[in-house]
């Protein structure tokens, strides 16, 4: 456990994942399962009505949130059309069938293939393969240059992060509390257009990383400027997070908002600090 400062001089902890309940089936680059013990701080701050997530990519704090009650509705937002499908069929559409094929398929690199390349998939189709190449990809990314993972962990190869009783389980449960979750496939910038007034609205706004965006997702090229301008907008109370770079302080100064930094370890197990910008830290 490494101790690091934050802005107000307060020692924090890097967090041990292991603690945390995994409720996603995404194994998501960039995910914010690491964050959970301080988003539970901060929900807890007050009774929320509705929490809103405008890039919900792995959605665990969507999920955790809830599951644990830290919110009467919750509303996910995701742009990215392969995440988009599984969401789709878990909380709109039939997730039953997309846990019972997860459970069901044999999987072979040889089966994978068939599946990526049947034609005309339905929305269903979709989800599965994103679930499919989520967990057979090197590092679960989807992004165009991924590919198949070869030795896999302890030399498992594909079946290494293939869980598919886990992956059922994950989905069934979701199944259970999905009365409490909408999911709009939309661009996250305009829900925060429509939604920036609601002062009853809470918002956790987790972005594509600035530097390491382009490697990790379809849709990383986005208008960090414009997010930080309407981030200062929001009536509600509000997370944005961010890597630590020279870019976001600069911006983070522009527009006058309060940040603090944690620290988190990387899944090579380097250490590094994130940035955490809140409209207030009371909770801190």
């Amino acid at each position: 456990m490494f101790n690091f400062e934050s802005k107000n001089n307060k020692v924090v902890k890097v967090a041990n994942v292991a603690s945390v309940p995994q409720r996603s089936p995404f194994r998501y680059p960039g995910g914010k399962t690491w964050l959970i013990p301080t988003v539970r701080k901060w929900l807890k701050q007050s009774k929320n009505e509705l929490l809103i997530e405008p890039f919900a990519g792995g959605g665990i704090v969507s999920l955790t949130a809830a599951f644990e009650s830290l919110a009467d509705k919750v509303m996910m937002v995701e742009l990215d059309e392969q995440v988009a499908s599984v969401w789709d069929v878990i909380i709109n559409g039939d997730c039953e069938w997309l846990a019972d094929k997860i459970y069901g398929f044999n999987l072979t690199a040889e089966s994978a293939n068939t599946a990526f390349q049947k034609e005309n998939k339905t929305l269903e189709d979709k989800a599965f393969c994103t679930i499919l190449r989520n967990r057979i990809f090197h590092g679960g990314i989807l992004a165009k240059g991924s590919g198949l993972i070869k030795s896999g962990e302890n030399g498992k190869g594909l079946k290494s992060r293939w869980y598919p009783k886990t992956l059922r389980d994950r989905i069934l449960a979701i199944n259970h509390i999905k009365k409490k979750l909408n999911f709009q496939k939309a661009d996250g910038f305009n829900i925060l257009e429509e939604e920036k007034n609601n002062a009853r609205a809470v918002f956790f706004i987790d972005p594509p990383y600035v530097k390491a965006g382009r490697r990790l997702y379809t849709h990383y090229d986005i208008d960090h400027q414009r997010l930080f301008a309407l981030t200062a907008e929001l009536r509600g109370k509000y997370m944005l997070t961010y890597d630590d770079n020279e870019e976001i302080r600069k911006m983070i100064k522009k527009y006058k908002l309060d940040f603090r930094l944690i620290p988190m370890k990387t899944t090579h197990h380097v250490q590094k600090n994130e940035i955490i910008i809140s409209d207030n830290f009371s909770w801190w």
